[in-house]
C-alpha cells in the first residue's frame, strides 16, 4: 500500500474517513525525507480536532499500541470532529531502540524549537508548526525511562478547568499537578492555547495490555465529553490518587541499588525505602522517605551511580486543593 507524503496536517485537504500518510519533518544526510506516520480519522461532522502523540522518547512504545488501538476502532459515521495522531514522534530514537536523539538530546526539553537552529531544534519546531498547532487539544503518551517503572499516571495543569476533567477522565491510579515549565511539547501546545495532558503508561520497551486498554478507555471518555463520540457507561473503579507536587530522591555514591516499595505503594516521613551496597555485599546506606508520599515511579535497575535515581516521591494533596474532587465520578 502507497501512502502520500505530506508536509504538514492539513484538515482542508481530508474528507471525512480514515487517512494513513507520511509527515515530512526534515531530511537525512543523503537528502532522503525523514517521514513520520500519521493517522487521521476525521469524522462526517464537524467538531475538535484531537492530537495524539507517542514516542517523544525512543524508547517509550506503550503509546503506540494505544494510538493503535483507538484508531482501530474509531468510525468516521460516528465521529464528530477529527482525531489525528503520531504513533511515533521522535523517529531518530526510535530507530536506535534508545530515549534520546543521536545526538544524545531529550527532544521533550527543545520545544517549540527554532526554525533556523541545530538538528534538534528544528525537528521540533516543525513538529510544533506542521502538526500540534493545527490540533485544539493534544495528549501526550509516555512510560518510564529505561531502567524505571512507572505506574499509569497523568501530569496536568490542574488549576486548567479543562485539563483537570480530562486528567480525571483518563482515570489513572496517580494524577500529578505539574504544571508544564520545562520546554516539554505539552508546554509547548498550551502556549499556543491548547490543552494539554501527558499520559504516563507504564514502563518502557514493551507493550503492556492493561495499561493500553485503560488508556484507550481514557482516551474515548475525553472524545465523548467532547461530544466527538457518543457517552456510553464506564466502569472507573477506584478515584485516583492526587498530588500536588513531587521529586525524584538520588543516591549520593554508588553501588548496588534496592528499592523496596512498589508503584503506588504510600510511604511515611522517615520511613527506609531504599539500600545501597558495596560489591562485597556490605551496606553503604539506606535511604528514607523525606516526607509522607506516594511512590510514583521507580528504579529498577540495581546498579546505581552517584546520583542515580531512585524513587519519585508524590506529595498527595489535602482535601482543602482546590482541584481535589470528593467524589467517584470522573
Amino acid at each position: 500500500m502507497t501512502r502520500p507524503q505530506v508536509d504538514m496536517l492539513d484538515l482542508a485537504r481530508l474528507g471525512p474517513g480514515r487517512h494513513e500518510c507520511w509527515l515530512h519533518l526534515v531530511d537525512s544526510a543523503l537528502g532522503e525525507p525523514e517521514r513520520l506516520p500519521m493517522l487521521v480519522v476525521r469524522g462526517q461532522r464537524p467538531g475538535p480536532v484531537v492530537g495524539l502523540t507517542a514516542v517523544v522518547h525512543g524508547d517509550e512504545v506503550n503509546g503506540i499500541a494505544v494510538i493503535h488501538e483507538l484508531m482501530r476502532k474509531l468510525e468516521p459515521e460516528r465521529l464528530r470532529g477529527t482525531v489525528a495522531a503520531l504513533p511515533v514522534v521522535n523517529l531518530p530514537a526510535f530507530r536506535r531502540h534508545a530515549r534520546l536523539t543521536p545526538q544524545g538530546s531529550d527532544l521533550n526539553h527543545h520545544f517549540p524549537g527554532v526554525t533556523d537552529g541545530n538538528d534538534v531544534q528544528v525537528y521540533a519546531y516543525r513538529l510544533i508548526d506542521r502538526f500540534v498547532r493545527h490540533l485544539d487539544v493534544l495528549l501526550d503518551l509516555h512510560t518510564a525511562s529505561r531502567g524505571r517503572t512507572n505506574c499509569l499516571y497523568v501530569r496536568a495543569d490542574m488549576m486548567h478547568t479543562e485539563t483537570a476533567r480530562m486528567a480525571y477522565l483518563q482515570r489513572p491510579q496517580i494524577i500529578l499537578h505539574n504544571p508544564a515549565n520545562d520546554r516539554t511539547l505539552r508546554g509547548a501546545a498550551e502556549e499556543l492555547g491548547l490543552p494539554s495532558i501527558t499520559v504516563e503508561v507504564g514502563n518502557p520497551s514493551r507493550f503492556q495490555r492493561e495499561y493500553i486498554r485503560r488508556s484507550v478507555s481514557g482516551i474515548r471518555a475525553v472524545l465523548a465529553e467532547k461530544r466527538m463520540l457518543p457517552r456510553r457507561a464506564m466502569s472507573f473503579g477506584a478515584p485516583p490518587l492526587i498530588c500536588s507536587e513531587s521529586t525524584w530522591l538520588y543516591t549520593d555514591r554508588g553501588g548496588l541499588l534496592t528499592v523496596f516499595p512498589e508503584t503506588t505503594a504510600s510511604v511515611k516521613a522517615g520511613e527506609i525505602i531504599a539500600e545501597l551496597v558495596d560489591p562485597f555485599g556490605q551496606r553503604l546506606r539506606s535511604y528514607t522517605a523525606p516526607f509522607d508520599g506516594v511512590i510514583i515511579g521507580r528504579a529498577t535497575d540495581p546498579v546505581a551511580h552517584t546520583g542515580a535515581r531512585i524513587v519519585h516521591l508524590g506529595r498527595l494533596a489535602g482535601e482543602e486543593a482546590p482541584y481535589v474532587r470528593r467524589d467517584n465520578d470522573a
